[in-house]
């Protein structure tokens, strides 16, 4: 379940792109890191942990008693194993962000948020690139 959970986490990292975004044109802006600030990025929360846990909680639920009151647990084992598949989905592809904002060469002042794999400082030169919607900030 680990490995599906793990396949379904996107990046949203300043340096990795999808397949589509090769080979296409970006804008380039340049501007100053006026400030830098810590937030998390939300998890995932696809049918794939949902189901997994349903799955996992209704063959252990289908192990106890017998007849009605197997039936039963099977049924409550797959609801609670669905809600605790879904809060582990999110809570293992959770990951550490920044709030980066910029001061543009232009005098616009923007806020980016990317995953927090590069680090950033107040007064550093940064590039900003936009391409479809998608905006990063790099070095």
């Amino acid at each position: 379940m680990l490995a599906m959970l793990g396949a379904c986490a996107s990046s949203n990292s300043g340096s990795v792109y999808s397949r589509d975004e090769a080979r296409k044109v970006q804008t380039v802006k340049m501007g100053v890191v006026e400030s830098v600030r810590t937030v998390k990025l939300e998890g995932t929360k696809s049918p794939v942990g949902t189901a997994g846990g349903a799955v996992v909680g209704g063959v252990a639920g289908s192990t106890m008693g017998g007849g009605k009151g197997q039936a039963i647990a099977t049924v409550l084992g797959a609801i609670v194993g669905g809600l605790a598949g879904s809060a582990a989905e999110e809570g293992l592809t959770r990951k550490d962000g920044l709030e980066i904002t910029v001061k543009l060469d232009s005098g616009t002042m923007i806020a980016v948020v990317q995953e927090a794999d590069d680090q950033f400082q107040p007064g550093e030169r940064v590039r900003i690139l936009e391409s479809g919607g998608t905006t990063r900030v790099s070095h």
